[in-house]
């Protein structure tokens, strides 16, 4: 009798382990010493914690879909394991990884730090753009992002590559990418370089994803580039993280980009004429910005640096907005879970602020006073002790980004040493902006109507 053997896609896989375990004892925890912090506060819930295969740091960034009806988490994996891994949610107290790409020759591309990436809707169609950073690699330094075909997701055998960017123009890829429907209707992806030649100017990228995934022309694909302000102060550099959002007040597109000597805000209504607004610069002690998200009026920013004891502070927007003053420099609120540590990235659901905060885990801010931010909430994912973090004695382990899914409140937080979590907050069953009379503004896009539409 003949036997023919057939691959099963990796969803089928882990439906058969999970139905029928692999006989032996189970692996008995390692107990935590004493002096790592463990726990949360009793209004917020652990559902789940997935372990994902490799070392530790080779976690990044967490993208989550917004649509119930597509329960997919979007993990980065970097170093040496440089690509990601799709988690489904579907169940939040048992998620599972359902299909992992892992660049090829992986072992070539030991030091990649690329570390987000953001889906889109497109066409009735649904994409995911990782972008990588190879910058110290052998090979493939202009790398900046690949782009993905999701649609067919839950099974593994129908997601595609679609394309690849490059950024010859800039060698190092992107270390971060913002994907945004833009008021026009356009869906845009932003991408951020690590670095550029010596003397050029240094910018994030913007493409046209439509362009992009009907012809794979990257070049074609690049509309715009939004520069780095020149300051007296002037760090080389490019930005980190970026965000881009629609201000209904003003009827702009605003970007906000975090970067050499700080933080600031275009109007990139036309993206090809982006306009600086305002800048927060000449912060005491801060030569570059991590992290900024904008309140959903556009108000007040939550921003971050990265080094060690930097709280995440408070700025109000406006006399810089107003033209009152040449740049922002003072905050009006600050926090840190631990003076000893700090946040990585964070997102903002009025009032609330959601931090990835390294050492400490999820840490949840309420901000309905700004100068007075307030914790509500938290529980620690590192598992780790102090400054025992990537690159030798630093405090860069632990929660390293964070999502949530406005439908339903659910927490998902990728952390670099023990994985991907999933959460929910006592009180928090769903995000509206509408219902804190704010606009319906978030990280989360409305691919289908667009920012304009239900923003009150």
């Amino acid at each position: 009798m003949a036997f023919v053997m057939t691959a099963l896609p990796l969803c089928a896989v882990m439906a058969l382990l999970q139905a029928n375990p692999p006989a032996g004892p189970r692996p008995q925890p390692v107990p935590l010493p004493a002096t790592v912090k463990r726990g949360g506060s009793p209004n917020v819930h652990r559902l789940a914690q997935l372990r994902l295969p490799g070392e530790r740091f080779q976690t990044a960034g967490v993208e989550l879909e917004q649509e119930l009806t597509r329960p997919f988490a979007y993990v980065a994996r970097v170093r040496l394991k440089s690509g990601f891994d799709v988690v489904s949610v579907k169940n939040p107290a048992r998620p599972a990884v359902i299909y992992s790409w892992r660049i090829e020759n992986a072992d070539q591309h030991p030091l990649s730090t690329g570390e987000t990436g953001k889906y889109f809707k497109l066409g009735g169609r649904y994409y995911y753009a990782r972008g990588f950073n190879f910058s110290r690699g052998p090979v493939q330094p202009d790398l900046s992002a690949v782009v993905f075909d999701v649609t067919g997701l839950p099974d593994s055998a129908a997601v595609r590559e679609v394309g690849r960017i490059r950024t010859p123009y800039a060698p190092g890829g992107f270390i971060s990418v913002f994907a945004y429907k833009h008021s026009t209707g356009r869906v845009l992806l932003f991408g951020t370089n690590a670095r550029f030649p010596s003397g050029t100017p240094s910018y994030a990228s913007v493409y046209d994803m439509e362009r992009f995934v009907n012809g794979g022309d990257a070049a074609a694909a690049l509309i715009a580039k939004v520069p780095v302000p020149e300051t007296p102060l002037k760090e080389p550099g490019g930005y980190h993280d970026i965000y881009v959002s629609y201000d209904p007040a003003s009827g702009q597109d605003r970007l906000y980009g975090a970067g050499a000597n700080g933080f600031y805000v275009f109007d990139v209504t036309r993206p090809e004429e982006p306009r600086l607004l305002t800048s927060i610069t000449g912060i005491s002690g801060v030569t570059s910005g991590h992290t900024i998200i904008p309140s959903p009026d556009h108000r007040y920013a939550v921003t971050q640096m990265e080094y060690q004891f930097s709280p995440m502070m408070i700025f109000d927007l406006q006399p810089g907005l107003e033209g009152k003053v040449s740049t922002i420099n003072q905050p009006i609120g600050a926090w840190i879970a631990d003076w000893q540590d700090l946040s990585h990235n964070h997102e903002v659901r009025w009032p609330y602020v959601f931090a990835a905060a390294y050492e400490d885990g999820l840490q949840i801010l309420d901000l309905r006073n700004p100068a007075k931010p307030r914790r509500v909430g938290w529980y620690h994912t590192c598992e780790c002790e102090h400054q025992t973090g990537s690159g030798g004695r630093s405090v860069f382990s632990g929660a390293f980004e964070l999502d949530v899914r406005n439908a339903d409140g659910l927490i998902v937080v990728s952390d670099n040493g023990t994985g991907f979590w999933t959460f929910r907050m006592d009180g928090f069953k769903e995000w509206n902006g509408r219902d804190w009379n704010v606009p319906n503004s978030s990280s989360a896009q409305d691919w289908e109507r667009g920012p304009t539409s239900g923003v009150r």
